[in-house]
């Protein structure tokens, strides 16, 4: 049986290969619009499944497809991935000194016949405060940009986190324990490389 991921995010694959996972990538294109009135868990769980969906429907062998999308919530605000300098700065200001949720929809689905598992993870992370000046050093850096919430927990971001309660993995972009739970509902014989 393959395992598919359907990411071409470097931090998903990582956290898979160090977990001893043997898998190939199916990189996915889909529309990351999110719907009007839609909350941050629908958002998050329509993203995963459309992209595992999309990576399985070119797959005729027996294969279990991946697909997940995190975001950051804070003040009932969703943050994605900022796209320039200023929208980095305003997330990181609002992140500074205070507790936030990650949360990441997560869609396994096996092929052929779309048996399919669909869950979210949450977690919360209590950041430092943190000075102007080190925003704008990390901003420099170019870590914020491609990262949920303007921060990578296991980069340079890690140095402003204080606090994390649920799965660390979650905030780098893979709850591994929730993923191997739903990977095994589904028929994975276990073996992992």
């Amino acid at each position: 049986m393959k395992l598919i991921l359907a990411s071409g995010s470097p931090r998903r694959a990582e956290v898979l290969r160090n977990a001893g996972f043997a898998f190939e990538v199916a990189a996915t294109r889909v529309d990351e619009t999110r719907q009007a009135k839609e909350d941050a868990s629908a958002y998050i769980r329509r993203l995963a499944e459309a992209k595992a969906r999309a990576a399985g429907a070119c797959v005729d062998a027996d294969a279990l497809v991946i697909g997940a999308d995190t975001v950051v919530v804070v003040d009932g605000l969703v943050l994605g991935k900022p796209t320039a300098a200023e929208e980095a700065r305003q997330m990181l200001a609002r992140l500074a000194g205070r507790a936030h949720e990650v949360l990441t929809g997560l869609a396994v689905i096996r092929t052929p016949g779309g048996q399919a598992r669909i869950e979210q993870e949450c977690t919360r992370v209590t950041f430092a405060p943190v000075r102007t000046k080190e925003i704008e050093e990390y901003i420099a850096s170019g870590e914020p940009f491609d990262k949920a919430g303007a921060y990578a927990i296991q980069g340079l971001g890690g140095r402003f986190v204080t606090r994390v309660e649920g799965c660390y993995f979650n905030v780098v972009g893979l709850p591994l324990a929730r993923l191997y739970r739903l990977l095994r509902e589904l028929g994975w014989p276990g073996n992992a490389s």
